[in-house]
Protein backbone atom coordinates (compact mmCIF):
# COMPACT_ATOMS: atom_id res chain seq x y z
CA UNK A 1 0.00 0.00 0.00
CA UNK A 2 1.46 3.65 -0.77
CA UNK A 3 1.81 6.17 1.76
CA UNK A 4 -1.14 8.32 0.58
CA UNK A 5 -3.33 5.19 0.11
CA UNK A 6 -2.59 4.83 3.80
CA UNK A 7 -3.49 8.14 4.47
CA UNK A 8 -6.45 8.18 2.81
CA UNK A 9 -7.45 4.74 4.37
CA UNK A 10 -6.95 5.73 7.86
CA UNK A 11 -9.11 9.01 7.42
CA UNK A 12 -11.58 7.23 6.15
CA UNK A 13 -11.40 4.53 8.69
CA UNK A 14 -12.26 7.63 11.02
CA UNK A 15 -15.56 8.28 9.71
CA UNK A 16 -18.14 8.06 12.29
CA UNK A 17 -16.00 9.29 15.46
CA UNK A 18 -18.22 12.03 17.56
CA UNK A 19 -16.41 14.78 19.65
CA UNK A 20 -17.44 14.87 23.45
CA UNK A 21 -20.67 17.18 24.98
CA UNK A 22 -21.48 18.86 27.57
CA UNK A 23 -24.22 21.56 28.60
CA UNK A 24 -26.21 19.77 25.60
CA UNK A 25 -23.59 21.18 22.73
CA UNK A 26 -20.67 19.43 21.27
CA UNK A 27 -17.23 20.71 22.99
CA UNK A 28 -14.38 19.62 20.81
CA UNK A 29 -13.13 17.32 23.02
CA UNK A 30 -11.94 14.97 20.89
CA UNK A 31 -8.84 11.95 20.95
CA UNK A 32 -6.42 13.23 17.98
CA UNK A 33 -5.14 16.27 20.09
CA UNK A 34 -3.43 14.23 23.06
CA UNK A 35 -2.19 11.72 21.04
CA UNK A 36 -0.28 14.00 18.46
CA UNK A 37 2.94 14.92 20.12
CA UNK A 38 3.21 18.80 20.20
CA UNK A 39 -0.57 19.21 19.67
CA UNK A 40 -2.15 18.37 23.35
CA UNK A 41 -3.14 21.77 24.23
CA UNK A 42 -5.39 22.22 21.39
CA UNK A 43 -7.96 19.68 23.21
CA UNK A 44 -11.32 21.53 23.04
CA UNK A 45 -10.31 23.93 20.21
CA UNK A 46 -11.49 23.34 16.74
CA UNK A 47 -9.52 20.47 15.54
CA UNK A 48 -9.62 20.25 11.91
CA UNK A 49 -6.36 20.67 11.06
CA UNK A 50 -5.09 18.29 14.23
CA UNK A 51 -7.27 15.63 12.60
CA UNK A 52 -5.21 15.76 9.74
CA UNK A 53 -2.11 15.82 11.59
CA UNK A 54 -2.84 12.80 13.09
CA UNK A 55 -3.81 10.74 10.36
CA UNK A 56 -0.43 11.80 8.93
CA UNK A 57 1.45 10.65 11.80
CA UNK A 58 -0.57 7.20 12.14
CA UNK A 59 0.39 6.64 7.79
CA UNK A 60 3.92 7.38 8.69
CA UNK A 61 4.18 10.52 6.74
CA UNK A 62 4.27 13.21 9.57
CA UNK A 63 7.15 14.82 7.53
CA UNK A 64 4.81 15.59 4.06
CA UNK A 65 2.03 17.37 6.45
CA UNK A 66 2.22 20.36 8.95
CA UNK A 67 1.90 19.39 12.58
CA UNK A 68 -0.21 21.96 13.48
CA UNK A 69 -3.65 23.14 14.69
CA UNK A 70 -4.08 25.95 12.22
CA UNK A 71 -5.28 26.08 8.73
CA UNK A 72 -3.57 29.07 7.85
CA UNK A 73 -0.15 28.03 9.36
CA UNK A 74 -0.90 24.77 7.21
CA UNK A 75 -1.19 27.06 4.15
CA UNK A 76 2.32 28.49 5.01
CA UNK A 77 3.84 25.46 5.57
CA UNK A 78 2.99 23.96 1.56
CA UNK A 79 3.44 27.16 0.25
CA UNK A 80 7.10 27.49 2.03
CA UNK A 81 8.08 23.67 0.41
CA UNK A 82 6.46 24.76 -3.31
CA UNK A 83 4.25 22.16 -3.11
CA UNK A 84 0.68 24.67 -2.42
CA UNK A 85 -1.63 24.06 -5.41
CA UNK A 86 -5.11 25.43 -7.06
CA UNK A 87 -5.10 21.58 -8.42
CA UNK A 88 -6.29 18.69 -5.57
CA UNK A 89 -4.50 15.07 -5.69
CA UNK A 90 -5.28 11.82 -4.21
CA UNK A 91 -4.27 12.31 -0.54
CA UNK A 92 -3.94 16.12 -0.54
CA UNK A 93 -4.65 18.49 2.20
CA UNK A 94 -7.37 20.77 0.95
CA UNK A 95 -8.06 24.14 2.62
CA UNK A 96 -11.09 26.31 2.20
CA UNK A 97 -12.69 30.09 3.12
CA UNK A 98 -10.71 33.12 2.93
CA UNK A 99 -6.84 32.46 2.88
CA UNK A 100 -7.63 28.73 3.22
CA UNK A 101 -7.95 29.65 6.68
CA UNK A 102 -11.50 28.26 7.85
CA UNK A 103 -11.67 24.72 7.64
CA UNK A 104 -9.38 22.05 6.57
CA UNK A 105 -9.58 18.37 5.57
CA UNK A 106 -7.87 15.70 3.12
CA UNK A 107 -9.14 14.67 -0.37
CA UNK A 108 -9.56 10.83 -1.22
CA UNK A 109 -10.59 11.16 -4.86
CA UNK A 110 -11.53 13.83 -7.18
CA UNK A 111 -12.49 14.43 -10.99
CA UNK A 112 -13.29 17.11 -12.95
CA UNK A 113 -16.00 18.89 -10.87
CA UNK A 114 -15.91 17.56 -7.63
CA UNK A 115 -13.45 16.45 -4.99
CA UNK A 116 -14.60 13.80 -2.31
CA UNK A 117 -12.82 14.31 0.85
CA UNK A 118 -12.54 13.18 4.66
CA UNK A 119 -12.97 15.97 7.10
CA UNK A 120 -12.45 16.35 10.89
CA UNK A 121 -14.72 18.98 13.05
CA UNK A 122 -17.53 18.66 10.48
CA UNK A 123 -21.06 17.56 10.39
CA UNK A 124 -23.65 16.49 7.76
CA UNK A 125 -26.62 18.69 8.82
CA UNK A 126 -24.95 21.98 7.48
CA UNK A 127 -24.40 23.83 11.05
CA UNK A 128 -21.52 25.72 11.58
CA UNK A 129 -21.12 23.46 14.58
CA UNK A 130 -19.07 20.49 13.71
CA UNK A 131 -18.96 17.06 16.14
CA UNK A 132 -17.36 14.58 13.98
CA UNK A 133 -15.43 13.14 11.13
CA UNK A 134 -17.85 12.89 7.60
CA UNK A 135 -17.34 12.10 4.07
CA UNK A 136 -17.87 15.12 2.29
CA UNK A 137 -17.95 15.76 -1.29
CA UNK A 138 -17.52 19.46 -2.84
CA UNK A 139 -17.41 21.35 -5.89
CA UNK A 140 -13.88 22.25 -7.18
CA UNK A 141 -14.65 25.67 -8.09
CA UNK A 142 -16.74 26.46 -5.00
CA UNK A 143 -15.31 30.04 -3.72
CA UNK A 144 -15.09 28.30 -0.50
CA UNK A 145 -12.59 25.88 -2.08
CA UNK A 146 -9.18 27.70 -1.57
CA UNK A 147 -6.05 25.57 -2.72
CA UNK A 148 -4.62 22.40 -1.73
CA UNK A 149 -1.68 21.39 -0.08
CA UNK A 150 0.23 18.49 -1.79
CA UNK A 151 2.50 16.28 -0.44
CA UNK A 152 5.34 14.85 -2.28
CA UNK A 153 4.21 11.19 -2.46
CA UNK A 154 5.68 8.87 -4.77
CA UNK A 155 3.05 7.74 -7.53
CA UNK A 156 1.31 11.12 -6.76
CA UNK A 157 -2.35 11.15 -8.92
CA UNK A 158 -2.77 14.81 -9.03
CA UNK A 159 -5.04 17.04 -11.33
CA UNK A 160 -1.94 19.43 -11.75
CA UNK A 161 -0.13 19.73 -15.16
CA UNK A 162 3.32 20.40 -13.25
CA UNK A 163 2.23 16.64 -11.56
CA UNK A 164 0.92 14.59 -13.65
CA UNK A 165 -2.34 16.64 -14.93
CA UNK A 166 -4.91 13.73 -14.25
CA UNK A 167 -8.80 14.44 -14.84
CA UNK A 168 -9.46 12.17 -12.25
CA UNK A 169 -8.28 10.02 -9.47
CA UNK A 170 -8.72 7.87 -6.58
CA UNK A 171 -7.84 5.19 -3.97
CA UNK A 172 -8.79 1.79 -5.30
CA UNK A 173 -11.35 0.30 -2.73
CA UNK A 174 -10.48 -2.81 -0.95
CA UNK A 175 -12.70 -6.03 -0.79
CA UNK A 176 -14.95 -4.95 2.20
CA UNK A 177 -14.64 -6.78 4.78
CA UNK A 178 -17.77 -8.61 6.64
CA UNK A 179 -19.40 -6.31 9.60
CA UNK A 180 -17.87 -6.37 12.36
CA UNK A 181 -20.67 -4.59 14.46
CA UNK A 182 -24.09 -4.49 14.47
CA UNK A 183 -25.58 -1.49 12.40
CA UNK A 184 -28.27 0.96 14.29
CA UNK A 185 -32.00 -1.03 13.85
CA UNK A 186 -33.51 2.31 13.64
CA UNK A 187 -35.50 4.06 16.46
CA UNK A 188 -38.86 2.36 15.74
CA UNK A 189 -36.88 -1.37 15.92
CA UNK A 190 -37.04 -0.50 20.09
CA UNK A 191 -39.94 1.03 20.12
CA UNK A 192 -41.93 -2.16 19.05
CA UNK A 193 -40.29 -3.64 22.28
CA UNK A 194 -38.70 -6.43 19.83
CA UNK A 195 -37.65 -9.65 22.10
CA UNK A 196 -34.26 -10.12 19.61
CA UNK A 197 -30.25 -11.43 20.21
CA UNK A 198 -29.65 -7.87 19.27
CA UNK A 199 -31.12 -6.74 22.46
CA UNK A 200 -29.26 -9.05 24.27
CA UNK A 201 -25.95 -7.97 22.48
CA UNK A 202 -26.52 -4.50 23.20
CA UNK A 203 -27.58 -4.97 26.93
CA UNK A 204 -24.03 -7.37 26.97
CA UNK A 205 -22.05 -4.04 26.04
CA UNK A 206 -24.19 -1.85 28.41
CA UNK A 207 -23.10 -3.57 31.22
CA UNK A 208 -19.09 -3.87 29.98
CA UNK A 209 -18.87 -0.19 29.47
CA UNK A 210 -20.66 0.38 32.98
CA UNK A 211 -24.01 0.99 32.40
CA UNK A 212 -26.46 -1.70 33.87
CA UNK A 213 -29.54 -0.90 35.57
CA UNK A 214 -30.86 -4.70 35.20
CA UNK A 215 -31.30 -6.44 37.97
CA UNK A 216 -31.32 -9.81 36.10
CA UNK A 217 -29.94 -10.35 32.92
CA UNK A 218 -29.71 -8.28 30.11
CA UNK A 219 -32.18 -11.11 27.74
CA UNK A 220 -33.61 -10.79 24.07
CA UNK A 221 -36.83 -8.88 25.28
CA UNK A 222 -37.18 -4.98 25.08
CA UNK A 223 -37.57 -3.70 28.92
CA UNK A 224 -37.60 -1.00 31.34
CA UNK A 225 -34.42 -2.59 32.35
CA UNK A 226 -32.79 -1.93 28.66
CA UNK A 227 -34.21 1.59 28.78
CA UNK A 228 -32.68 2.68 31.88
CA UNK A 229 -29.46 1.18 31.01
CA UNK A 230 -29.37 3.04 27.24
CA UNK A 231 -30.07 6.11 29.14
CA UNK A 232 -27.06 5.86 31.31
CA UNK A 233 -25.24 4.97 28.11
CA UNK A 234 -26.43 8.53 26.94
CA UNK A 235 -25.61 10.56 29.77
CA UNK A 236 -21.89 8.78 29.79
CA UNK A 237 -21.74 10.34 26.04
CA UNK A 238 -22.67 13.99 27.62
CA UNK A 239 -26.20 13.72 26.35
CA UNK A 240 -28.74 15.41 28.86
CA UNK A 241 -32.76 15.88 28.87
CA UNK A 242 -34.93 14.23 26.26
CA UNK A 243 -31.59 13.42 24.52
CA UNK A 244 -30.84 11.17 27.63
CA UNK A 245 -34.47 9.09 27.34
CA UNK A 246 -33.04 5.80 27.00
CA UNK A 247 -34.51 5.37 23.70
CA UNK A 248 -31.35 4.14 21.18
CA UNK A 249 -30.35 6.66 18.41
CA UNK A 250 -27.81 6.25 15.71
CA UNK A 251 -24.25 8.52 17.60
CA UNK A 252 -24.41 6.91 20.57
CA UNK A 253 -25.49 2.80 18.87
CA UNK A 254 -22.61 3.46 17.28
CA UNK A 255 -20.01 4.08 20.12
CA UNK A 256 -21.36 1.54 21.78
CA UNK A 257 -19.92 -0.93 18.97
CA UNK A 258 -22.72 -3.67 19.74
CA UNK A 259 -20.87 -6.82 18.33
CA UNK A 260 -22.76 -8.67 15.06
CA UNK A 261 -25.18 -11.54 15.68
Amino acid sequence: MSVFEKVVSIGKAEVGFHEGRSGGHWNNKQKYSPAVPGLEWSDYQAWCATFVAWVAMKAGAADLYPRTASCAVGVSWFRNKGRFSAYPAVGAQVFFGNGGGAHTGLVYAFDADYIYTVEGNTNDGGSAEGDGVYLKKRARRDAYTYGYGVPAFAGLVSADPRWGGKSSGSVKAPAKPAAKYEPFPGATFFKGEPKSAIVTAMGKRLVAVGCSAYKEGPGAQWSDADKASYAKWQKKRGFTGTDADGWPGKSTWDALKVPKV
